[in-house]
């Protein structure tokens, strides 16, 4: 069968984020996607107003019963709910060193609703670091990992804490006319270089599940073997169609990738 992707996410009712748009994103790349659910939100496309952490027992059964039937040849992870699903992740990642890992880490919602303390979320994810194959912070997330305010800085700071490659998302800075990413990678002496950089023409809206979108899409082609290089720039390009054409729920608020 197809390669499978692991992801660790929560559910978003509305379907713009979380577990379905890691579904569609992974199902697009040509690869399938097995869910372990970390989180019950409520929330809609606008706004996350709360959500309840599944147990980490009940996360860990679900992993495993996917890692047991499936050919995993990929992890994803976006909202983990609590730092006890964040240590059943860590603790099943060390058991598959060599399956490529994509971390999405998911501090807050684009809207700004809570998805849990920041500062101890951001302690935790930084457990996560050194596992990953590629981090996919925006730069609202990569300041609040690193804890500082400097992008370069920021990024090396990442390294320095055992990341190996960082796809920076630009959205959130304020450019009024393009979107710039850079994807990073660590040399052999622990130094941050640019080993590509993409710039796309600013979509006039915000967007609900965008991050999970790329990061998902980008897993189910390393699933597939595809370099690293090449599957961000796949990635990337397929996600700013998915925004070209997203749904419109409301005139003034966040609009939903078309994934499909």
């Amino acid at each position: 069968m197809r390669p499978t992707v692991l992801c660790f996410s929560g559910l978003d009712p509305s379907g713009g984020a979380g577990l379905q748009a890691d579904i569609e994103a992974i199902g697009q790349s040509g690869s399938h996607a097995a869910i372990a659910c970390t989180a019950l939100t409520i929330q809609d496309s606008q706004c996350v107003y709360g959500f309840d952490s599944v147990s980490p027992v009940l996360l860990r059964q679900q992993a495993e019963a996917v890692l047991n039937d499936l050919p995993v040849a990929a992890f994803k992870s976006g909202m983990l709910g609590s730092v006890e699903n964040l240590n059943v992740l860590a603790d099943l990642l060390a058991q598959y060193p060599h399956v490529p890992y994509v971390l999405d880490p998911v501090l807050v919602a684009n809207s700004g609703g809570s998805l849990g303390d920041p500062a101890t979320l951001v302690t935790a994810f930084r457990r996560l670091l050194p596992r990953a194959t590629v981090v996919t912070p925006n730069t609202v997330e990569l300041r609040m990992l690193a804890g500082c305010d400097e992008l370069e800085l920021a990024v090396q700071r990442l390294f320095d804490l055992g990341a190996n490659a960082i796809l920076l998302k630009g959205a959130h800075e304020q450019e009024p006319h393009r979107v710039r990413h850079a994807l990073y990678i660590r040399d052999t002496s622990g130094q941050a270089f640019v080993v590509s950089c993409s710039i796309w023409p600013r979509l006039p809206a915000e967007f609900h599940g965008s991050g999970c979108s790329l990061a998902s899409h980008l897993a189910g082609l390393l699933a597939q073997n595809v370099a690293l290089t090449s599957a961000v720039q796949r990635a990337e390009a397929w996600l700013h169609q998915t925004l070209r054409h997203a749904d419109q729920p409301h005139a003034d608020g966040q609009r939903i990738p078309k994934r499909f």
